[in-house]
């Protein structure tokens, strides 16, 4: 995607920096050195109790890349920006996580920077990992598996990388070598270029390279020819393209390379054709000429594939997201790039709320199968398509989700009637669940005559009469923002009638008995409330000014889950509390410590009983309204934490938290006595690492719990 994807679409959970991190002064390692370590996933057995799902939602995130293997047929992997690396598993078409079992300690490692495939050897493979290049995330690495995925080993090589940053759907960045297999090299954004000749163990930099890229793209390209020993091509992107003759130990710059190159390609002639910023251009015996589609746009391409079976057969795709040529997201070559076609489609979606706009939208790969003729694969920013006939005049493309999962959650409720689940998402709204957690939602949160939003940060619903609801949220495209009210339980909503301009609202908490009035605190300004369903509004004393939007994750306001005039609120260690719905906060207590990860929630049934988690400072329980809090003994950590139904024949709601306790251990846990004991409900083999950030329990069916991550989609939790 281009430059552009983070004003376009965001850029998912975007707070990282774009200073200029090449000057940062890395470790290299020396071939002597030849320490790696195991990171496979845990072969300890699953004896909590418990099952853990993604809700089925259908992808709904960047796919960066798509490997069909050289050799095997039906194997085939991708990557993605924020949601780790998956294998297609032919016999059941879906796909299969191969990086779940990272931890939160972890997170960084759900991006995906680069992958490459042994070409001869099919069960080798290897990923390079890390979601930012901002030194706050930590190093990446590159982890290899000799059994296609099932388990890895970190090797011995730690770098900045940015899987979630600019120009992440262009490369590839990590090449094996196919005449000699144990020579792999890697593109580093900030740190130069970096080569292994036995199978990764140990790792050199490469300082006869002379490339001087872009500071936070870096090499973002390295290709191999397949027919000529020695000859390979490293994309440098801002400076052009350079090429080497003797597998990398020398280096030359190519006269007239494009200098912001995205991907390239080789034909078996060994014609090298380049996609960049300026069109599509082709390098044959020392001479570059222009193949771009109609000569006079300004359309930039990123995908390109040429048919192993056919040299002259081609496919482009575009760069941004917006653009088509009439209708067309893939353009077609028979001749080598002398002319190209519209290829036109059919699609076949398998997602029922997916748009016919998503196809091609923002495309970040095409490849044809090496091993199937006709059938050639296409990655984009929703998900993974596939045709079994790109010869058609009319190519039929079946959309291919089960199993991969990847939006941000902002938002989750779960209320006592009506639909068992509503999401608030990044990018693609949201959903109504219904009971049904294992099919894809029929249409996201607006229904099929909406209104919809890019984002929904924020749902709330009236503990009194829970079909009343209201959501907050926006676009970021067009930077407009508001809300909608529901008395249907989330199947319709109606916009509010009115909204303060140029506000963001961050989160809304509804009244307990009167839900025509809600509550939302806003970015960067004074919150405010309405009394009257969003038809006017008024500013709310007493509190200080909000978070910043949108890539806040925080649940600091909660309505009282009895008193229809009590609201609560939290900020950097000072409690807030209204008794007059919402019009005036007062402080009623500054002795909590100050944290910037919070939640705030209430109590069902209770009136004045309320929570509030402060990540490593513990958990906190108050009686009064928040006037005193006491800790809960024994948590040492409460990143997230949820109340649920009761147990059957008990009145205690059910305590969820995610976080850590004392001779427990990191995890997920259950309390049915308030948080006297616990009861660890984890899977070891699945933590629910990728940045968790909101958590939420059923009202309706005990056990269930739900976890809504940065990049993993949502989860489930259900007893067995």
């Amino acid at each position: 995607m281009s430059d552009r994807s983070f004003s376009l679409f965001g850029a998912r959970r975007a707070s990282f920096s774009l200073l200029a991190l090449a000057t940062l002064a890395l470790t290299t390692y020396p071939v002597h050195k030849t320490i790696a370590q195991t990171v496979s996933p845990s072969t300890t057995v699953n004896t909590s109790g418990y099952i853990w799902k993604n809700v089925s939602i259908g992808g709904g995130g960047y796919v960066t890349g798509i490997y069909p293997h050289p050799t095997e047929q039906d194997l085939a992997y991708i990557r993605t920006d924020i949601g780790g690396f998956y294998r297609w598993d032919f016999s059941t078409k879906r796909w299969i996580p191969l990086t779940d079992f990272f931890g939160l300690n972890k997170s960084n490692y759900y991006g995906g920077e680069a992958l490459a495939v042994d070409p001869k050897n099919a069960k080798v493979l290897y990923i390079a990992v890390g979601k930012y290049s901002g030194g706050w995330a930590g190093l990446g690495t590159i982890l290899k598996s000799t059994d296609k995925g099932k388990t890895w080993r970190k090797l011995n090589i730690d770098l900045l990388m940015g899987g979630n940053e600019i120009k992440r759907s262009i490369g590839e960045r990590l090449a094996v070598n196919p005449f000699d297999t144990q020579t792999i090299f890697f593109g580093s954004r900030v740190d130069g270029l970096w080569k292994s000749v036995n199978g990764g163990e140990t790792w050199n930099k490469v300082r006869s390279f002379p490339g001087k890229p872009s500071a936070n793209v870096g090499i973002a390209g390295i290709l191999f020819s397949t027919q000529k020993s020695g000859l390979m091509y490293a994309n440098a992107y801002g400076d052009g393209i350079y090429t080497s003759i003797d597998a990398g130990q020398t280096w030359s710059r190519i006269a007239g390379s494009p200098s912001q190159a995205n991907r390239m390609v080789l034909d078996k002639k060994g014609g090298l054709y380049v996609t960049h910023t300026l069109g599509v251009s082709k390098y044959v015996n020392g001479t570059w000429s222009n193949i771009t589609p109609n000569k006079t746009t300004t359309i930039a391409f990123n995908a390109i594939s040429i048919n192993p079976k056919d040299s002259n057969h081609i496919l482009i795709s575009y760069e941004q997201a917006s653009q088509s040529n009439n209708g067309a997201k893939v353009l077609e070559s028979t001749n080598g790039g002398l002319t190209w076609q519209p290829k036109r489609h059919i699609l076949n979606s398998q997602v029922p709320w997916w748009s016919t706009s998503y196809f091609g939208a923002a495309t970040s790969a095409i490849e044809f199968d090496p091993k199937v003729s006709g059938r050639v694969w296409l990655t984009d920013w929703y998900g993974i398509w596939q045709t079994m006939n790109i010869n058609a005049q009319e190519p039929v493309w079946s959309n291919y989700e089960t199993g991969h999962e990847q939006v941000v959650s902002f938002a989750l409720a779960s209320p006592p009637k009506g639909s068992q689940l509503l999401s608030g998402v990044a990018d693609v709204d949201g959903f109504n669940h219904s009971q049904n957690l294992n099919a894809y939602p029929e249409g996201r949160l607006g229904g099929k005559i909406g209104p919809w939003f890019q984002d929904t940060y924020s749902i709330a619903y009236s503990e009194s009469d829970p079909l009343r609801m209201v959501r907050v949220g926006g676009n970021r495209w067009n930077n407009t923002y508001t809300g909608v009210t529901s008395t249907d339980g989330g199947q319709t909503w109606k916009q509010f009638a009115s909204f303060p301009r140029n506000t963001i609202p961050l989160r809304v908490a509804m009244s307990a008995i009167y839900p025509s009035l809600f509550v939302t605190i806003t970015s960067e300004g004074q919150p405010i409330r309405t009394t009257n369903g969003g038809v006017s509004w008024s500013g709310v004393v007493g509190l200080p000014n909000g978070p910043k939007a949108p890539w806040y994750w925080g649940q600091p306001l909660a309505a009282d889950k009895v008193n229809g005039y009590s609201f609560y609120y939290y900020q950097s260690g000072k409690f807030y509390r209204s008794i007059n719905g919402g019009a005036s906060f007062n402080l009623v207590n500054s002795s909590l410590p100050s944290e910037g990860w919070s939640t705030v929630k209430t109590v069902p049934g209770v009136n004045s009983e309320v929570w509030v988690s402060l990540n490593w400072q513990g958990l906190y329980r108050s009686t009064d309204g928040g006037t005193k809090f006491a800790k809960i003994p024994g948590v040492e950590r409460a990143y997230l934490f949820a109340f649920g139904k009761p147990q059957q024949g008990s009145k205690i709601p059910a305590l969820y938290l995610y976080g850590k306790i004392s001779y427990m251990g990191d995890g997920i846990f259950r309390s049915l006595d308030m948080g006297k004991t616990w009861k660890n409900i984890s899977d070891p083999l699945n933590p629910i690492g990728n940045e968790p950030n909101v958590m939420e329990a059923s009202n309706q069916k005990f056990g269930l719990v739900f976890i809504g991550t940065n990049g993993k989609g949502i989860y489930y939790g259900t007893p067995y």
